[in-house]
């Protein structure tokens, strides 16, 4: 383990291993570096992988102040992860809030990212759900200050996306819990109002979306409710998407599913390192009801 600097001076823990072309990997809120263990065991066979804690994720730094924490900071976070490194452009898979990390590093920097993986985009990002979105975040932000992480994990780890995978693999489940429960809780709170609650939505991102160049693969499970419209709304966006849609799959897509999630990721690397990932045939774009007739 080693510690990248980040611009306003956190410490970010990272870890690599493996040769090849690099991929960085961005863990969602629940998770941190271990949560990629299963991607990392498969894909560091042909791949140099690298993984980091965010700041406020233990070992990395967790600074107090709450204007520290932004959806900006974040990408910037991941980019001095790889400039520490001297790693020019790396493939770059995100998970959940990792996922929306990985999306706005494609907008705000293009040029370092050979491909992106979003995988668990959405929630929150559907205009007429603002709203709840935020109040439900700022009350498991309480919840981290006034009851403390373990408590906390205990009820979200049961949330209607992650029973599915309690359902699968009760002992995975319960590794993931376990690391919840000994993230710092003022970490936690401030990852949540800092990052998850001030982020913009989707839905507002719709032009330089559909700019985007970069190769892009979309993956979410079909029983996690809050990002399946947000995903079709990317896929329909951005010329470069493709979405593939794991059955009776909640959240943590990548963990529920690893060796599906594995061979998604390293057949989509492997066509982009192939120059045949292209954008969408704007034929497919037709009116036609039938899909024949032009």
């Amino acid at each position: 383990m080693g510690y990248a600097i980040a611009g306003d001076g956190v410490r970010l823990s990272f870890e690599e291993t493996g040769t090849g072309s690099p991929i960085l990997f961005i863990h969602e809120f629940a998770g941190d570096h271990r949560s990629w263990e299963p991607q990392v065991r498969a894909l560091a066979r042909r791949h140099r992988c690298l993984t980091y804690d965010a700041r406020g994720y233990p070992p990395s730094d967790v600074p107090e102040e709450p204007e520290r924490y932004s959806q900006e900071r974040a990408v910037e976070d991941a980019v001095a992860v790889l400039d520490h490194l001297g790693i020019e452009r790396a493939h770059v898979v995100g998970l959940s809030m990792g996922g929306f990390c990985t999306l706005h590093l494609g907008l705000r920097h293009p040029e370092r990212a050979l491909s992106l993986t979003v995988a668990g985009c959405g929630y929150g990002a559907q205009p007429d759900l603002r709203e709840r979105w935020q109040a439900e975040t700022e009350a498991s932000a309480r919840s981290f200050e006034t009851e403390g992480a373990a408590a906390t994990a205990e009820r979200y780890m049961v949330g209607p996306a992650r029973v599915q995978f309690q359902r699968k693999d009760p002992r995975g489940w319960e590794e993931s819990k376990r690391w919840l429960a000994e993230h710092s809780a003022v970490g936690s709170a401030l990852t949540l109002r800092g990052v998850q609650m001030r982020r913009p939505s989707l839905y507002e991102l719709t032009e330089p979306l559909r700019r985007l160049e970069v190769p892009l693969l979309l993956v979410t499970g079909d029983e996690d409710e809050g990002c399946l419209e947000p995903n079709l709304m990317l896929k329909r966006t951005i010329p470069t998407a493709a979405l593939a849609v794991l059955p009776r799959t909640g959240h943590a897509c990548n963990l529920e599913e690893p060796a599906l999630f594995n061979q998604l990721v390293l057949d989509f690397v492997a066509a982009v390192e192939a120059g045949r990932w292209e954008p969408r045939d704007p034929r497919s774009l037709g009116g036609s009801l039938t899909g024949m007739e032009r």
